[in-house]
């Protein structure tokens, strides 16, 4: 497990000194001549060597003039077999890169306060500051997703290293007593999903009540809670423990666990769904696709074989299940897109657009390319299916997306894009995330950034979306309407049943066009799920998504 914090926006900001711009000494001083009075003066000492650039408000070198210029080298190559492009520098240098960087390629770089890079103690505390601080027309900042984090753990997490787990993910509804730990799914062909006298070992919703004995739901002892925090996130393989869980039917039983290690499963489950309705001349066959992640790179062979699952199985509608995804990869985006719509509609057709900052014109800033539009990719593109395999495609006019909070980025992207192009998306669920933005993760001495570089808009130049996407009947004031339902996330039943009440709904709509009822729609509730920030703040190691996991993902194999 990574001991390094990921820093975001929300990271604490150290005050900056403010900034008072100064003419910088000349490096070269004339001598002084004899004075009167019948002495001469000393000449005055030389100035000391400058010890880096100087800041000059509102100037700025290319940031080619700084990038690897790195306070520590390092040497050799990294886990993709890329020799690192380190030169010796200092702290200093990185943050005049971070400064220059920022000017060239942010999307809101002219909203960027100009600090002095010499005023800040590291490149991570100066980085928290070099984005924009504005808000949306609802009150949230418009720039909410400001990162960075090693390189290497950026790297590990785009190539699916293994990482030591139960095969688990957690939900808390409350971290403080008594508290409240469910578990949100489980991945198949792990311990938590391993079969034990007819029951999966965990099931979604089960509440986790005692681990080794030690009570989660009460204990505030720091002993018990540091093993409970060692037994729930497991640093390595082949850790046992004991969990007693109380399952969504109110049965409590034990279950021992051990650690695996384990990569990212993107695809985490399909089912076809036979309705035995028929609405207006469709089948009868509704596919299901649960996807929690747009990444790592084996996120597009995955989704490529659960889309020729439900091409063979000649689905006449499809439910896409991005209640838990984050985004990731903006490629397989547009390649899932071309696949639930098919090649009449997306033919000659833009999958997104990218705006960049006004200075860029038609350039992208980033790769100093010229900005042209993404498509929507028909073949396969070496992240790990071979580049040119034909594609398979639905063909489908709508689709349905099983959407909450957590839906975001390259999620939205899937959504926009097929507005695009006149697919009809209907929306389950509840409010995305809103994020239209994106960016191309940058290393410079080791710390991967992730800054806003760019607006994604789709092929009729639509992508204000940033307080989100909402199901028609939601009260919400703030949001781009779809057709739908608002329902809230739903416990106890698994995912893919289609007694679970998201599905549910969207099957109960594929025919009569009508939402739930309040009642049926909150009835699986527990309470409100915490916020990624609040259990950062909590007690307990909660894993912190990798960034790749949960942003618009510019990265294609070449750039390997």
């Amino acid at each position: 497990m990574a001991t390094h914090q990921k820093h975001s926006r929300n990271t604490s900001i150290r005050a900056a000194a403010a900034a008072v711009l100064t003419l910088a000494a000349p490096v070269w001083l004339a001598a002084c001549g004899g004075g009167g009075g019948g002495g001469s003066a000393s000449p005055p000492p030389p100035p000391p060597p400058t010890s880096g650039p100087v800041w000059a408000q509102g100037s700025f070198e290319p940031a080619s003039n700084f990038v690897n210029r790195c306070e520590v080298v390092r040497t050799g190559v990294d886990i993709e077999g890329n020799r690192f492009p380190d030169v010796q520098g200092s702290a200093l240098l990185e943050r005049f890169w971070l400064r220059s960087w920022t000017n060239e390629t942010y999307l809101w770089n002219t909203e960027v306060t100009d600090r002095n890079p010499a005023n800040y103690a590291n490149r991570l505390d100066y980085f928290d500051v070099l984005r924009t601080f504005a808000q949306t027309a609802s009150g949230k900042d418009k720039d909410d997703f400001h990162f960075s984090e090693p390189t290497e753990d950026y790297l590990a997490a785009r190539n699916a290293a293994p990482t030591a787990t139960y095969g688990a993910s957690y939900v808390a509804f409350s971290t403080t007593p008594p508290r409240d730990f469910r578990i949100r799914y489980t991945v198949p062909n792990s311990p938590a999903s391993t079969v034990v006298a007819g029951q999966a070992n965990l099931e979604r919703g089960s509440r986790i009540l005692r681990i080794n004995g030690i009570d989660l739901v009460n204990s505030n002892s720091q002993s018990d809670i540091d093993q409970l925090n060692a037994a729930l996130f497991p640093e390595t393989a082949g850790l046992t423990n004991s969990f007693t869980v109380q399952d969504a039917d109110g049965f409590t039983r034990t279950v021992s666990l051990t650690s695996v290690n384990l990569s990212a499963k993107p695809v985490n489950r399909t089912a076809i769904i036979e309705t035995g309705t028929n609405p207006n001349g469709r089948g009868t066959k509704v596919g299901y696709i649960l996807f929690n992640t747009f990444s790592p790179f084996s996120s597009e062979r995955e989704i490529y074989e659960a889309m020729l699952q439900m091409q063979a199985e000649g689905v006449s509608d499809l439910v896409l299940d991005l209640r838990y995804n984050g985004g990731g990869l903006l490629a397989v985006a547009s390649q899932l897109s071309y696949m639930v719509a098919g090649n009449a509609r997306t033919q000659n057709q833009t999958f997104e657009r990218l705006r960049f900052n006004a200075a860029a014109g038609n350039r992208n800033p980033v790769t100093g390319q010229t900005n042209n539009p993404v498509p929507f990719y028909t073949q396969g593109l070496d992240f790990s299916l071979a580049s040119g395999t034909p594609l398979p495609s639905l063909n489908l006019p709508r689709v349905f997306v099983l959407s909450t909070a957590g839906t975001c980025s390259a999620s939205e992207a899937v959504i926009n894009g097929l507005r695009g192009i006149n697919v009809e998306v209907i929306l389950i669920g509840n409010t995305t995330c809103g994020k239209p933005y994106g960016f191309y993760p940058t290393d410079n001495c080791g710390e991967t950034y992730y800054t806003i570089q760019f607006q994604g808009v789709n092929n009729t130049g639509f992508g204000d979306y940033a307080d989100g996407f909402i199901p028609n009947n939601s009260p919400a004031s703030f949001g781009v309407r779809l057709p739908g339902c608002q329902v809230a996330d739903d416990f106890s039943r698994e995912l893919g049943d289609p007694a679970e009440r998201l599905l549910a709904a969207a099957i109960s709509y594929r025919g009569s066009l009508a939402c739930p009822s309040a009642a049926v729609a909150e009835a699986g509730r527990t309470s409100v799920q915490l916020s990624a920030r609040a259990l950062e703040d909590s007690v307990f190691n909660f894993p912190t998504p990798s960034p790749i996991e949960q942003n618009r993902d510019m990265t294609m194999p070449g750039d390997r």
